[in-house]
């Protein structure tokens, strides 16, 4: 086989990615090692930054989302049975977030594609990338028990954390920088309408709780737990009395109990791999960076890497320029850097650290009162929230 960009990984980057190139009549082949109701059904993020939803519907891909997806225009922060909204449009000149899950956008790329793109590939494992350093790279790959090569003039590793692609650089080229948290997310869905109309982070003496929802009528909670908890050590009930504890509030606010649909933990980590690229070889996504989910970064991230990628060979496909080729990775990585250090800094405000000392204590109290009386902590937090531009 042979195609002009070989994308390995079909989540929402390495789907949206050949919907931009299909759109700029370049093609691709996009290989994804899972059958597609996998693929249609991993809970991942959901949150999608302005500039995400936006890439979104100018690719022609954002009906569903502008339809059934929910607009917010701000989050809540509580703490010291304390409530703060931050006003997004007010802050930050217009700007929202959608709330959309990641397995909705998946379904609307993917048929998309299979209606108007190239190959799609479902059960197609990517084995290696050969000859990355070449005008002529290749992915061998394992399909229908046969094993095949697929010729490219670039390939793009969307293929995340554990994925192949990252592993064809070679090892004196790279750099890593990593963080791993002494804590986790216990996260659970549930089917109940969510309490609130808007994500309400909460910074409580027992650990950081987070209330967001999937649809109106199905709830994502989350309770920060230390690291290494299995999740069926927690009976529902239990669940729900420690949500309570940490949503508390001064006023009447009350949290809604439902029957609990799905329960698991998220270890937390920070985690960036430089350089984004080798020769023809471009990573995107988790395979080239990982935040924690305080931020609501991972996806968002990886939509930015691919737009970043798709005007770079436009650029060169157009002026015969590989000067915005030459630079993807230092361009992604400053966008990288920002997400990461907003990442941190959501998660170091919000969680108790084990072992926190009283001093600590009263510093988180100090920053969260800090966003809550003054505009330019809080635009900061709004402008991050929102997004940063792409490229």
């Amino acid at each position: 086989m042979r195609t002009t960009v070989g994308i390995i990984g079909a989540g929402p980057a390495g789907l949206l990615l050949a919907r931009l190139l299909h759109n700029a009549g370049i093609d691709s082949v996009v290989l994804e090692s899972r059958d597609r109701p996998y693929v249609e059904r991993r809970q991942r993020a959901g949150i999608l930054e302005q500039g995400t939803a936006d890439v979104l519907r100018a690719a022609g891909a954002g009906e569903r989302m502008d339809r059934e997806g929910l607009r917010h225009d701000g989050i809540e922060l509580r703490f010291d049975r304390k409530r703060h909204r931050v006003d997004f449009p007010a802050l930050t000149g217009g700007r929202s977030v959608m709330v959309y899950a990641q397995t909705e956008v998946c379904k609307d790329l993917i048929a998309l594609h299979l209606r108007e793109g190239g190959p799609l590939l479902f059960e197609a494992e990517a084995l290696a990338v050969e000859d990355a350093a070449t005008d002529a790279p290749r992915i061998r790959f394992r399909h229908q028990g046969h094993e095949d090569v697929l010729e490219c003039a670039y390939v793009v590793g969307c293929d995340g954390f554990w994925g192949v692609a990252r592993k064809a650089i070679p090892s004196e080229r790279v750099q890593v920088f990593e963080r791993t948290y002494p804590f986790g997310w216990l996260g659970i869905l549930a089917d109940v309408p969510p309490s609130h109309d808007e994500l309400v982070y909460a910074r409580h003496e027992r650990g950081f709780a987070l209330l967001s929802m999937r649809s109106p009528a199905v709830s994502r909670l989350y309770l920060q737990v230390p690291d290494g908890t299995d999740a069926g050590t927690w009976s529902d009930e239990e669940i729900w009395d420690e949500l309570e504890r940490r949503f508390e509030t001064a006023d009447d606010w009350r949290l809604e109990r439902g029957p609990i649909t799905q329960k698991s933990v998220t270890p937390m980590r920070s985690y960036v791999h430089e350089p984004m690229r080798h020769g023809r070889l471009f990573l995107a996504g988790d395979a080239a960076h990982i935040v924690p989910p305080t931020g609501a970064k991972g996806l968002n991230l990886a939509v930015g890497d691919v737009v970043t990628f798709a005007r770079a060979l436009i650029h060169r496909q157009e002026t015969g320029s590989a000067e915005l080729l030459d630079a993807y990775s230092a361009t992604c990585l400053r966008r990288v850097w920002q997400a990461e250090r907003f990442s941190y800094d959501m998660t170091s405000l919000l969680h108790r650290a084990p072992g926190a000392t009283p001093f600590e204590d009263r510093l988180q109290l100090a920053r969260l009162e800090r966003v809550a009386s003054s505009r330019a902590a809080e635009t900061d937090l709004a402008e991050a929230y929102t997004g940063f531009p792409f490229g």
